[in-house]
């Protein structure tokens, strides 16, 4: 038995689930996730409504993603211990809660440290995936997580669409309270209408936590992945934080509205994910990864090169879109087939690694527009992307002579 693991005992679903349950529950993952995404076309409006620099604000999302990372560390492990749905339910309402104070910080300082805690208690769409799995017959427990993940993804564009478009009409507090009422009426209707789950067996709280680091140092492919979905992430990050204020620069003053639809672009990350999981099933996974990190070091090229106008950074969003949500995918079927049993943390582990990746990204993609503008942008979008390159052909270079 692997160090980490604890023997549980296996017990196939013999019954169908409802059929409303995995729509609830892609729904649930949509709208969760949407609360790290809605400061992203805000940032200037918030920024004008503090009196801080663009440089400042881009701590925003920084925050969020850092507390996602940290919610997942400390809060998705529990799910292997306690009851899901009330885990569930009761994150979604403490998201609910967070996001009020958010709508009503009174000073940027407020707003700094309530985004931090809206990243943690927003870590429920990683409760939700195993809550799928287990749900699910173990013959339909693909389409299961699958359809979780692409609700998941669907969240995260059209959360910046619906931002965008509020924020621009009503005012970015308004998105705020708007997610707010929504996650509390989600939080009943997952805590009435979710079946219970509990785990099978109980791992020891120590056991629990002390795991998470031993199958980091254990297994290499969890490493060499999870620094691939790092860098990627962060070269994702590097645009989506800086996009609102390259916008606002340009000659025509574009607002929120314009930078939320940009989410609708990003719908071709959303329909590529399926492809991309079964070519990655059927094939060499590693081939997804060069190619997806490949697509995301020219999707700063198209931007630099074509940045100036809409056409030219619609035509950039979609390979960057597609080439992150290719690499994220083909990296999880590479760490979930090590170890079934292990699962959650090894997905803990990964999506740590990928939020605190996004983190670095958002601060570095403010820090450099602030002084370089856009071409700093594109610079370090596309040095994450090269670094990743470089890291993937290191590793797999040596794997193809041997």
């Amino acid at each position: 038995m692997k160090e980490g693991s604890v023997p549980r005992p296996t017990s196939p679903r013999d019954h169908a689930a409802p059929a409303w349950l995995f729509p609830l529950l892609a729904f649930a993952a949509g709208a969760t996730v949407a609360n790290l995404y809605y400061n992203q076309p805000l940032l200037a409006a918030t920024a004008s409504s503090f009196g801080v620099s663009q440089s400042a604000v881009g701590v925003i999302p920084m925050l969020t993603q850092l507390g996602y990372g940290l919610g997942m560390l400390g809060l998705v492990p529990l799910g292997d211990r306690l009851e899901r749905r009330l885990l569930i339910a009761g994150m979604t309402a403490a998201s609910g809660v967070v996001l009020l104070g958010v709508a009503a910080a009174p000073s940027f300082a407020w707003l700094s440290g309530l985004s931090l805690l809206l990243g943690i208690a927003s870590m429920v769409p990683q409760a939700i995936v195993p809550y799928a799995a287990a749900a699910a017959r173990p013959t339909e427990r693909g389409g299961a997580v699958g359809a979780v993940m692409s609700g998941l993804l669907i969240g995260i564009l059209l959360s910046r669409t619906v931002s965008g478009l509020l924020g621009a009409r009503f005012g970015w507090r308004t998105v705020y309270v708007m997610a707010a009422g929504l996650m509390l009426v989600l939080a009943l209707a997952l805590r009435a209408f979710l079946p219970a789950q509990r785990p099978d067996g109980e791992v020891p709280w120590g056991e629990l936590y002390r795991s998470l680091g031993a199958l980091f140092r254990r297994e290499p492919v969890l490493r060499r992945h999870s620094l691939l979905g790092a860098l990627t992430f962060g070269a994702f990050s590097v645009f989506w934080s800086t996009l609102a204020f390259h916008l606002a620069a340009l000659p025509q003053r574009y607002g929120s509205a314009v930078v939320g639809a940009f989410g609708v672009v990003g719908v071709a990350g959303a329909l590529a994910a399926p492809l991309v999981g079964r070519f990655a099933d059927r094939g060499d996974a590693r081939i997804v990864n060069g190619a997806a990190i490949a697509m995301v070091t020219a999707s700063f090229a198209v931007l630099f090169g074509a940045g100036g106008s809409l056409a030219g950074i619609a035509a950039g969003v979609i390979l960057l879109d597609v080439g992150a949500q290719a690499n994220h995918i083909s990296n999880q079927a590479r760490i979930f087939a090590l170890d079934p049993a292990l699962r959650s943390r090894l997905n803990t582990v990964y999506m740590v690694c990928y939020f605190a990746g996004g983190a670095a990204g958002s601060w570095l993609g403010a820090t450099a527009f602030a002084r370089l503008g856009w071409a700093g942008v594109c610079g370090a979008g596309a040095a994450l992307g090269a670094a990743a390159l470089v890291f993937f052909a290191a590793r797999v270079a040596p794997r193809r002579r041997a």
